[in-house]
């Protein structure tokens, strides 16, 4: 997250245990009242076969499985959003990339 004037310096250590960290495919996001909950998942094998019900809505559902849970008390996480863009921007810019990329989601 992005230093604020006044704020308190963190000095950020990582556990050698978690140094590499972990790959998720993607980040599923709900909510409690004082919580938001970020649920980074991870594809565990192949989507199934394109399946079709009567109403032409596909059935079946990817296997995924939660790499990683972490909680956000609710006030942060408009600071999180924050340093998120900000970080975006730079990635955009230092990869001369005009617009962020397409929507990604996994086809099933």
């Amino acid at each position: 997250m992005t230093e604020e004037a006044g704020s308190p310096a963190i000095a950020v250590s990582v556990p050698e245990q978690q140094e590499v960290g972990v790959f998720a495919d993607f980040a599923g996001i709900w909510h409690t009242p004082n919580t938001f909950v970020l649920d980074f998942l991870s594809l565990t094998s192949p989507a199934p076969q394109r399946q079709v019900d009567g109403t032409g809505e596909v059935i079946g559902a990817m296997p995924a499985r939660v790499a990683a849970r972490v909680r956000i008390p609710a006030e942060q996480v408009f600071q999180i959003i924050a340093a998120l863009q900000q970080q975006a921007d730079q990635w955009l810019e230092e990869t001369g990339r005009p617009e962020p990329p397409d929507a990604w989601m996994p086809s099933v």
